[in-house]
């Protein structure tokens, strides 16, 4: 049994039947869709972006520097007479050369080197403008050298360097080194370092990644406070749409917790909704109710007069004489289409039980190894009537959750059915096992089976099939009054009304198998 043997992923019904084939569009129209979406927009907006006003830094960064080493140019030309003074030194004169030379963003630093010296270690600051420490200027020589900014000075005094250094001053302050403008003299090789302190400049990527400056770290927690507000708003949309699903998933299982989903509902947008799903579930259950109190009063109410026929036709029989053929053959009629009339009364009761089911099951814990073992048990006269063998394997203390009068009626249907289509001297084998997700309810017997194109058709409305390879159906008169039809519909009904499953094997050996998956108790 080819199909028994999947049931460990089909004995979860409740689960299995969510999980349908949806075409590729509905993809767009979900909310998990649309998140999706929008979390690709997130990530794709702020990578164009960024590349773009990288590459505007960029040309910003490189036109900055040209103008400042122009300047750096200019200056150190300005410079230059007197740098080039032998006698008397320069060096006194220096530092007030420079000072007229230097702006409120625009600093100015000389570097000497005495032509008798060669290595970097021998170039000294000798003015500053602003003034800075002696101690700060060294330690900003030693950065440049370890930098490498000095190599080109060292094998040649000729050659501008364009540099684009950041460095923290004693004060806190980050300054800018934007040029070294060289000048040869006689008394050895001066350098004129130009610095900025300017927001202008320290605004920009210069000498530090893109990502580093200011308006990159704004736009980010901008841009990331925005992402959060609207992930966290889909998420709370999504949680109360799963807190609905669950209180769904709770009344359908019978563990509803009393409370409505306005009461369970969080967001103010889906009050209404909320609240019609109270009226909506409400009133299936006022209907299941009501279908439950019609089937008994109707049963009653035509039960009644039936027994009443029965009775008065019992006087009938002794009154008629047995040499009148015409009036026992009009007595049996009677008596059949009586019991064809109590008959469809309970059927039609059933119908309108199975009917509220499918509207408001029942649940509740239910042993079922106990109620299978005390129903079988009661099935000991008609087996033995038959000359019927029964074997069962039931595992113990396996709990469902569904309705006691549900099960039964789906035990009933399916032993009876089992008992009447056996031949005499059959065997019916009855398994319980669990599986995963759930329990599994077998019924086998031995009798002639059912045409493979009607395996599934058995668990339709008025089809009647049992002992027989061809489909009973009238549409006008109605079934036969002890083939009515509807019990294996009843038990495919009652079935998925609690979240299991049921389906019809031929056995290779001869015979029908009948497969319930049922749900196992939380």
């Amino acid at each position: 049994m080819a199909r028994v043997e999947q049931v460990t992923k089909l004995a979860n019904a409740s689960s299995a039947r969510r999980k349908k084939f949806r075409p590729l569009g509905g993809a767009s129209r979900s909310l998990v869709g649309k998140l999706v979406l929008l979390l690709l927009v997130f990530m794709t907006v702020p990578v164009i972006l960024y590349s773009e006003f990288r590459q505007a830094d960029s040309e910003k960064r490189r036109l900055l520097l040209e103008s400042v080493r122009a300047q750096g140019r200019l200056i150190a030309e300005g410079l230059r007479p007197l740098l080039s003074r032998e006698d008397p030194s320069p060096l006194p004169d220096l530092n007030a050369a420079v000072k007229p030379l230097a702006t409120d963003y625009a600093g100015i630093k000389v570097l000497f080197r005495p032509a008798s010296e060669h290595g970097l270690e021998d170039f000294f600051f000798v003015a500053s403008e602003p003034p800075v420490p002696a101690a700060t200027l060294q330690a900003e020589r030693d950065r440049l050298i370890e930098r490498g900014v000095l190599d080109k000075l060292v094998q040649s005094c000729q050659v501008q360097v364009p540099i684009a250094l950041r460095h923290l001053q004693d004060s806190g302050t980050e300054e800018l080194l934007t040029s070294i403008t060289p000048v040869t003299t006689k008394a050895g090789c001066w350098a004129v370092i130009t610095t900025h302190t300017s927001t202008e400049m320290l605004g920009t990527a210069i000498d530090q990644p893109y990502w580093m400056t200011i308006e990159v770290r704004i736009a980010s927690a901008i841009y990331l406070g925005m992402a959060i507000f609207t992930f966290g708003l889909f998420y709370s949309i999504w949680r109360s749409i799963m807190r609905f699903r669950d209180m769904a998933r709770g009344i359908g299982e019978g563990r509803s917790s009393g409370r409505g989903f306005a009461a369970e509902n969080e967001v103010p947008e889906l009050s209404e909704v909320a609240e019609e799903f109270d009226r909506m579930t409400g009133a299936l259950r006022d209907s299941a109710e009501s279908l439950r109190r019609a089937a008994e009063d109707n049963a009653h109410a035509f039960k009644t007069p039936i027994a009443i026929m029965r009775q008065s036709l019992t006087p009938l029989h002794r009154f008629i004489p047995a040499d009148n053929p015409r009036g026992k053959r009009a007595l049996e009629v009677i008596d059949e289409s009586v019991d064809r009339l109590d008959y469809l009364v309970a059927s039609a009761r059933r119908l309108d039980q199975a009917t509220a089911e499918l509207l408001d099951a029942t649940r509740e814990k239910i042993n079922i190894s106990r109620l299978l073992e005390r129903m079988l048990g009661a099935y000991a006269d008609s087996l033995a009537s038959r000359q019927l063998t029964l074997s069962m394997s039931i595992q113990p203390e396996i709990v469902i959750r569904a309705g006691q009068d549900l099960m039964e009626t789906v035990i009933e249907n399916v032993i009876d059915n089992a008992v009447e289509i056996s031949p005499i001297g059959g065997e019916i084998r009855v398994d319980l096992r669990r599986a995963k997700g759930g329990a599994v309810l077998i019924v086998r017997d031995r009798g002639p089976g059912v045409a493979p194109e009607d395996v599934e058709r058995i668990f339709e409305r008025y089809i009647s099939l049992r002992g027989r390879q061809k489909e009973e159906k009238d549409e006008t008169a109605g079934p036969s009054a002890r083939h009515f039809g509807i019990g294996l519909w009843i038990v495919r009904r009652n079935l998925q009304s609690i979240g299991g499953q049921v389906w019809a094997e031929n056995r290779p050996a001869g015979g029908l198998a009948i497969v319930m998956g049922l749900p196992l108790a939380s």
